[in-house]
């Protein structure tokens, strides 16, 4: 099935009171032009109603009283299993995952589980206690062997229990995310293993304690590439300058603020690495000289004196073993492509991302992207505008 028709998602809803964070979930894929069906477990109408999520996704909402009473045919279960692209599952409690574990079908959500082929994404939600049961923790690692699920591990945060701990659902932009993700690749897993370090964000280069050079940066980029290398069964590091976004879950995320910081990170985590891409937009040059005190105005003068910045990623093409790939990136305005591949050969890089930040919807801050792919060999590939996770999946489509 071509990704252009994987636009269908159903969400089974398990009762918990995280099951009003599905609201927005819906909400959110129905604006984004997927078409969303979902189905309530008995215990989840004590927490929301059937009739929120029928509003929100423009659709009937099932529960087992439309299982019971169905006169479809095929059944509805039947139907509802060949019709979905993803299936999520959230909240996911203790008890429909022992369940989903040895393959039990007694409610609607789980017989369309088993009528059902395509990739699951499981988010579960419970007390701290409960989640760190052996027998769930073994019913956890047990389902997510199986190839058609996926599960995005719980946050740790003040629960409904005034716990404060693990067992927190994702937030609703993290599962949304995640869902695009399948819907883009239709849950191939084509980094299983492979370790991949990611650059992201600006640096800063400090004149005194509240004036520094830097540049407009947000991280978006190198954070979709994260999303995207993790949502394929990548092990992700994440080194991350100036940013107001939260590491995803599952990837080891490590925030700095200068350029000297971000260079001594990414040495270190390189030789572990299998795929390195640098999308951080690291600062060029720097003021020579630091003041610890607030300099007045009098004392800046007309001129600044700088320094030229370390070249880190043309430190790291020198040190990366012959099994790596180091993947630059390179934001230009006008003429994008000349300028990338005179810095793809003179850094020594595998592949360098070439894209405009003079075009609407494109560049430093925006949720879409475009550019040029170019490789060692000099072929050219290009992504036309679209989302910035889906660029990510381009870009690894290309890497990989």
């Amino acid at each position: 099935m071509s990704n252009q028709n994987l636009k269908r998602v159903l969400i089974g809803v398990c009762g918990g009171i995280a099951a009003y964070k599905i609201c927005e979930v819906v909400s959110t894929l129905f604006k984004s032009g997927v078409e969303v069906r979902t189905i309530l477990t008995n215990s989840a109408q004590h927490f929301i109603t059937p009739l929120t999520f029928s509003t929100l996704s423009r659709h009937c909402a099932y529960t087992d009283d439309n299982f019971w009473q169905s006169t479809h045919s095929p059944p509805l279960h039947i139907e509802l299993g060949e019709w979905a692209d993803i299936f999520l599952i959230a909240p996911l409690t203790a008890n429909t995952l022992a369940k989903l574990a040895y393959g039990m079908a007694d409610n609607l959500l789980l017989n369309t589980v088993l009528a059902s082929t395509c990739p699951i994404l499981l988010a579960p939600a419970m007390n701290t206690d409960m989640w760190e049961q052996q027998t769930v923790r073994r019913n956890w690692q047990q389902t997510l062997t199986l190839s058609r699920f996926h599960g995005i591990e719980t946050a740790s945060g003040l629960l409904a229990c005034d716990r404060v701990g693990a067992g927190r659902m994702a937030e609703p932009e993290e599962i949304v995310s995640y869902v695009k993700s399948l819907l883009q690749t239709g849950g191939k897993r084509d980094f299983l293993g492979k370790r991949v370090l990611i650059s992201a964000g600006g640096t800063r280069e400090y004149l005194d304690p509240v004036r520094f050079i830097g540049n407009p940066a947000t991280g978006k980029m190198g954070l979709a590439l994260a999303r995207a290398a993790l949502h394929r069964g990548a092990d992700v590091t994440l080194v991350r300058g100036v940013a107001n976004w939260q590491f995803p879950l599952g990837v080891k995320g490590i925030t700095v603020d200068t350029a000297q910081e971000m260079r001594s990170q990414l040495l270190r985590y390189l030789p572990d690495a299998d795929l390195i891409m640098m999308s951080a937009a690291v600062a060029d040059v720097k003021p020579r000289e630091y003041s610890q005190q607030k300099l007045p105005k009098k004392a800046l003068g007309e001129v600044l004196p700088l320094d030229y910045v370390e070249d880190i990623i043309a430190e790291l093409a020198s040190c990366k073993q012959q099994h790596q790939k180091l993947i630059g990136f390179a934001a230009q305005t006008g003429d994008i492509v000349t300028p990338a591949k005179e810095k793809l050969q003179r850094k020594n890089l595998d592949a360098i991302v070439a894209n405009p930040i003079d075009e609407i919807g494109s560049g430093f801050g925006s949720d879409t992207n475009q550019a040029i792919y170019i490789d060692r060999e000099g072929r050219q590939f290009e992504i036309p505008m679209c989302s910035k996770l889906e660029m990510a999946h381009r870009i690894l489509d290309l890497a990989g």
